[in-house]
């Protein structure tokens, strides 16, 4: 897993997020996390299927997309 060093961050920063951290229940790093990965990461899940559903509408293509009605089978490696 990465690492990343803040340099010259200002105390009141600091204290900011020592404070929010406390509201939060958690570390001034877990904090620090948490919006970091509220900033970049995705803002909902990723539906792949509505994914390919928009690739197919955007470039014209006649797809046909058929849910498998079937119940799930759980693999089994004999």
């Amino acid at each position: 897993m990465a690492s990343i060093t803040v340099r010259n961050l200002p105390d009141e920063t600091h204290r900011a997020l020592r404070i929010r951290a406390a509201e939060h229940g958690r570390s001034t790093e877990a904090e620090v996390r948490a919006i970091l990965e509220d900033a970049v990461g995705p803002k909902e899940r990723l539906k792949v299927g509505s994914e390919l559903a928009a690739f197919g509408d955007k470039h014209r293509l006649n797809l046909e997309i058929v849910r498998d009605n079937e119940p799930v089978r759980i693999a089994t490696f004999e």
